[in-house]
């Protein structure tokens, strides 16, 4: 690494980082912009065409995370890309849409799997390989904090992922490892457009996923342990 890129990475240079779901709209984007910060990165996807695609330098690893011995590899193909991890990014996830009462039950064991068993099984391979100091960081969202109907089960699963990171938080703090909890409201990934079951109602213009990726960046370099809607919008 030359010494510009280690200023102008400042708390990120050279620190490795694992970001899943890395070829998502803001996954990313937060890829992106911790390699301009000088981080060593791991990138994990489900699909190998999408990493091969994505014009972020680091170390690339197609998994399917619901499988928790993926969780396990992640983490060491991240150990072994930088000799060590710092900060284990989640950006994974999936939605769906639709009255509770029409939601197929494997649509709502998906959401629950996906986005909320994956965030903790990721922690869970994680806390031991994490440094002191290290960083996990989960994105709930918005929905974690108010619900909406048409959206019941994937808000649950949401809310479930944000309980999981308090009290977290709490057992990682032995450890000097902070958990953040990230809630942006809606923004502009794609996500809504693939949807797992259902169609997205209209919703207003959501935020740029750049920007929101930046807050969230910019949490992990410096000390902040959540990040609620407002943290976004202020």
């Amino acid at each position: 690494m030359t010494q510009d890129a280690t200023r102008a990475g400042g708390a990120m240079a050279g620190r490795s980082v694992l970001v899943a779901g890395a070829t998502g709209g803001l996954g990313s984007a937060i890829a992106t912009n911790l390699a301009k910060r000088g981080a060593a990165l791991t990138l994990v996807s489900r699909r190998h065409d999408r990493l091969a695609a994505l014009d972020v330098p680091g170390h690339r690893l197609a998994l399917d995370l619901r499988d928790p011995d993926s969780c396990e590899a992640a983490i060491r193909a991240a150990v072994e890309h930088a000799g060590k991890l710092d900060v284990m990014v989640n950006a994974a996830g999936v939605v769906a849409f639709g009255p509770i009462e029409e939601l197929s039950v494997d649509t709502m064991e998906e959401l629950f799997m996906a986005n909320t068993f994956v965030p903790i099984l990721l922690a869970k391979a994680a806390l031991g390989a994490l440094t002191e100091g290290g960083v996990i960081v989960n994105i709930s969202g918005v929905i974690a904090e108010q619900n909406l109907p048409g959206m019941a089960a994937y808000g649950a699963s949401k809310a479930a992922a944000r309980s999981f990171d308090q009290a977290l938080a709490r057992e990682a703090r032995r450890r000097k490892i902070r958990v953040i909890d990230a809630r942006p409201p809606h923004t502009e990934t794609g996500l809504a457009d693939r949807p797992i079951e259902g169609q997205a109602p209209k919703m207003p213009m959501g935020l740029d996923p750049v920007a929101v990726a930046a807050i969230i960046c910019d949490a992990i370099a410096g000390d902040i342990a959540d990040l609620p809607s407002t943290a976004f919008t202020s």
